[in-house]
């Protein structure tokens, strides 16, 4: 039994002597609070915790130990010198610390005989301990070995205790990190976004999340498995074992205000009945720091003594969407972001899914969801424009409106302008990701296959490629399987700079099978056809900028300026090739397309090869063996080199079960060795877009 059955203390005070010069000293960095790394040290049965604090002085260095919260808290107080004599302290607490869940007990009242010295130059405090122990079988003597030791950069302290008894089983380690540093809080989103169900409450927190992260990164979501975006656990761990990230959770939106009351100057009220009216409230909360809530949730907003900043309830009733865009660009587009736009499409009706709102408040961008249709004529005039008034480098973030327009539509219009696009409308944390930085001394480092001076002649086979599409952070990255074949992802490059640690988290967890490459058709999503001719060359410079900084020596094409698969034509002017080609001068190879296209060419062994494949996510495996069979058929000249398109949410363990029943005439190679090859042997034809006749 403790002493006390709620709140115990044990509280170690430890009074060091600074070494003199015969000694060393300790390092000054040791000085101030330290907090645990849960995730980096080991188990602490009842408390939970530890936190550590050192003090030093001239001949003196303070440490004081706390284990445990207030519920289970204890302590305990030591005096040593660190030149290397014996001290003698009492015991004052009998609990064993460490480990509680053991039988074992200190005497108290007993002598601690111990010694302690700098080492490693002052990096680290080494103290040595002896003392009776006492368990069920009665007193033995006892000896442990405790070092204090800080990290190569000072931010991380790791606590190691040896003991003699211990033969067996990992090192008791602890991690701190010091304290008021990379301390945030986390929430548990539900998969519930519709304005009969949840996407209230949903909407709120995304907007708090805005405001929160406001002042550095400080509220994390882990959405629901169904996000297509799946990576958010697997982040969150990343920042915890890498980044040196503690999390403390939130469970309700009380809770969630509560927390950050201090970065919310009011609320604005959207319009359940009217659901452009919660897209207008976005824009307004962040240009107010402001959080959104529909009717019910007023009086939470009263009880914690907000204001009111706009109530938008009955104002819209009845209008357009071109009307109430129109009246939120008079009242409010002067004060927006010329940088940043947010498209918030993606489900229509009585479903929408605001991952990508948190950033769109972070800043201050005006949000929309209008028709990228010509024959949408007043929010197509009204979405003209607001890309016309954007700066010449501008992100236009989300995704276009599944109820008004299409896909191609939509980039179509925002490449006239020369801007790019980064989605989806569903795109998590991004004002808590864009500010956490990558490690020291990281570089992006590709696994590339191609080795300097290497021959690659190809044999009289069919060469197979695998390219996963639609950006790292959909698909099947996290799935199973990765690592086990030759694979090729689509980078989002921008990420380089608009959020680091989150390529940094791709970067340091690709196997030599992941080959990353850039993409797509510029610095961001964009359509080379219908970019001004005269702002093509400028955006394939900032692209070639990015692949140098990511070391990306492949780039991916793709446009639909003129119409998709069916009905459309993907292919590429030859102008539009050459661009490339004169852009990008180290690029070994391009690849183009999304479903097949016949855009094909070669210059100094370098090729741009389209697809040949598009592997459906529906399609049955022994369907897409037949198919690719049949191609190779058709195809029959040799090497023939197929490049096949994966869409995202196919992962690898299907592919490669594909893979597998293709036969000895297939053989997988990863993309530059596919290229370097095809480039060294092409089989294919040389064919580009022809200009039409006027």
């Amino acid at each position: 039994m403790f002493k006390h059955a709620h709140f115990l203390v044990w509280y170690s005070l430890s009074i060091l002597a600074l070494a003199t010069t015969a000694f060393g000293q300790g390092n000054s960095e040791f000085n101030g609070k330290w907090r645990l790394i849960p995730a980096k040290s080991s188990e602490i049965g009842l408390y939970g915790t530890l936190s550590l604090e050192f003090q030093q002085q001239e001949a003196a260095v303070t440490l004081i130990q706390n284990w445990g919260t207030p519920r289970f808290f204890l302590t305990d107080t030591l005096r040593l010198q660190t030149n290397g004599e014996v001290n003698n302290a009492p015991v004052r607490e009998r609990e064993f610390a460490s480990n509680v869940f053991m039988g074992l007990y200190l005497p108290v009242g007993a002598a601690r005989q111990i010694t302690a010295k700098w080492e490693n130059q002052g990096e680290t405090l080494r103290v040595e301990e002896r003392y009776a122990i006492h368990g069920s079988q009665g007193n033995s003597n006892f000896a442990s070995c405790h070092t204090y030791s800080l990290s190569n950069d000072n931010e991380t302290l790791t606590y190691q205790i040896n003991r003699s008894t211990r033969k067996s089983g990992p090192l008791i380690k602890y991690v701190l990190k010091r304290e008021g540093t990379r301390e945030a809080y986390y929430m548990k989103l539900e998969d519930n976004w519709e304005i009969t169900g949840k996407l209230a409450e949903q909407a709120f927190l995304i907007s708090l999340q805005g405001l929160a992260n406001s002042t550095g990164p400080r509220l994390y979501f882990i959405y629901p498995p169904t996000w297509n975006f799946n990576y958010t656990p697997a982040i969150f761990e990343f920042y915890q074992n890498q980044k040196n990230y503690t999390f403390t959770q939130l469970h309700s939106a009380e809770q969630a205000l509560k927390t950050f009351k201090a970065q919310v100057k009011g609320y604005v009220v959207w319009d359940k009945s009217v659901r452009t009216s919660l897209i207008v409230a976005f824009t307004l909360a962040g240009l107010e720091k402001a959080v959104v809530v529909s009717e019910e949730m007023i009086p939470m907003m009263e009880q914690a003594g907000l204001k009111l900043v706009k109530d938008f309830r009955d104002q819209f009733t009845g209008k357009s969407d071109a009307e109430i865009y129109t009246w939120a660009y008079e009242q409010y587009w002067p004060r927006c972001s010329k940088d940043f736009i947010i498209w918030m499409g993606g489900e229509s009706g009585n479903v929408m899914k605001p991952g990508v709102a948190d950033w769109g408040i972070y800043k201050q961008a005006f949000f929309n969801d209008l028709s990228s249709k010509p024959k949408d004529a007043a929010e197509y005039a009204l979405a003209n424009k607001l890309l016309s008034e954007m700066n010449s480098r501008a992100m236009v973030m989300g995704w276009h409106s599944y109820a008004k327009d299409k896909e191609e539509e939509h980039v179509k219009l925002t490449s006239s302008y020369g801007l790019c696009v980064d989605g989806l409308h569903t795109l998590p944390n991004f004002s808590f990701n864009s500010q956490v930085p990558v490690t020291k001394g990281f570089q992006f480092k590709n696994h590339h296959n191609v080795v300097a001076g290497k021959s690659y002649a190809p044999e009289k086979k069919v060469y197979i490629t695998c390219v996963q599409t639609d950006g790292l952070g959909l698909g099947a990255w996290t799935k199973p399987g990765r690592g086990e074949i030759p694979y090729a992802w689509e980078t989002l490059m921008n990420y380089s700079w608009l959020a680091p640690a989150m390529l940094e988290f791709f970067y340091s967890q690709a196997t030599p099978n992941d080959f990353f490459i850039g993409c797509l058709s510029g610095p961001g999503y964009m359509y080379p056809k219908a970019v001004p001719p005269k702002l093509l060359p400028p955006l394939i410079g900032r692209a070639r900028e990015l692949m140098e900084k990511l070391d990306l020596n492949v780039f991916e094409i793709m446009d639909y300026s003129e119409g998709a698969e069916v009905g459309g034509n993907t292919d590429l002017p030859e102008k539009v090739v050459e661009a490339y080609y004169q852009g990008m001068p180290n690029a070994i190879g391009f690849i183009n397309g999304y479903t097949p296209s016949s855009t094909f060419a070669i210059k100094d062994k370098r090729p741009l090869i389209s697809y040949d494949y598009y592997l459906s996510p529906s399609r049955l495996v022994e369907e897409a063996v037949a198919d690719l069979h049949e191609l190779a058929a058709i195809n029959s000249k040799r090497p023939y080199f197929l490049l096949v398109h994966v869409r995202e949410n196919s992962d690898i363990k299907r592919v490669k079960s594909i893979l597998d029943k293709l036969g000895s005439e297939f053989e997988l190679v990863p993309l530059d060795i596919f290229l370097t090859m095809a480039g060294n042997q092409p089989t294919f034809q040389e064919r580009f877009l022809q200009p039409t006749s006027e």
